[in-house]
């Protein structure tokens, strides 16, 4: 959620959202807008929506960076594009709607977070699935400081992230917390000095992205659909998700390779 009083441009620049293809498999977008800290204008949320469509759907693309750069991830949203509306127009903006790509999109995620990933610029970081963070890297929904709260996720995944005792002091104190601090809590995968963020985050997505697809993408959809279910009904879906991948090539690819002691090639079939 918001906390800049950046102006929102009309229309928005093409260059605010930069994609990348730095390796086989790998999609990096980078948020660039740094007159404005990566300000989550409505125009940058619809480009990040209208990304991760067509990303989901680019079947050379296995996983997807997502950062803002070496100095800020994002530093919220426009103020002065919300003060002053109403419940309606809020309403009608569907937020939800916007995020939605990011939030079920079926290939993993990595976040390369430096700086401030304050706001919507947290709650964007935690809608993926891996957080690398930089050692200046700080965290924080400071939304009731200015008498909203947040309404992208930010209560609902942090608090599922790192328990209700530490979100109930990042959401009501809107106080910010360091690298090293979000690790401990369990909202940071790694702490990394600023300048390995990116290339190390680089580098895991190419490992991943050598891993067959279609099992990177059953692991996600388990963890994710299985957080909320009971444990019995969890461990159904990683038995039916594991039975699927046996009728995949990239299956027997691997177990074969592994046999013969060689690299496996997987082809996401």
């Amino acid at each position: 959620m918001p906390m800049t009083d950046a102006p929102c441009p009309a229309p928005l620049p093409a260059d605010e959202l930069l994609l990348e293809r730095p390796a086989e498999g790998v999609a990096l977008l980078r948020m660039h807008r740094p007159e404005a800290t990566n300000a989550l204008s409505l125009g940058l949320q619809a480009r990040l929506s209208a990304a991760f469509t067509d990303l989901s759907a680019d079947d050379s693309v296995r996983v997807i960076v997502l950062t803002g750069g070496e100095q800020v991830f994002a530093a919220g949203g426009d103020i002065r594009s919300m003060e002053g509306c109403g419940p309606i127009e809020i309403l009608q903006r569907h937020t939800e709607r916007v995020w939605a790509p990011i939030e079920h999109c079926p290939k993993p995620v990595i976040a390369a977070v430096c700086g401030y990933a304050y706001g919507g610029g947290a709650e964007l970081a935690m809608h993926c699935d891996i957080i690398l963070a930089g050692q200046g890297a700080r965290f924080s929904q400071p939304e009731i400081r200015i008498g909203i709260m947040p309404g992208i996720g930010g209560t609902q995944r942090l608090v599922r992230a790192v328990g209700k005792f530490n979100a109930m002091r990042l959401l009501l104190t809107g106080q910010p917390v360091d690298a090293e601090e979000a690790r401990l809590m369990g909202l940071v995968s790694q702490v990394l000095p600023d300048e390995e963020v990116i290339p190390e985050a680089l580098k895991m997505a190419r490992l991943i992205a050598s891993m067959p697809p279609l099992a990177a993408q059953q692991i996600k959809e388990v963890v994710l659909a299985g957080v909320d279910a009971s444990l019995e009904a969890a461990l159904a879906l990683e038995r039916k998700a594991n039975q699927l991948l046996f009728a995949t090539r990239d299956q027997k690819e691997g177990m074969q390779a592994f046999i013969e002691k060689r690299r496996p090639k997987f082809e996401g079939r």
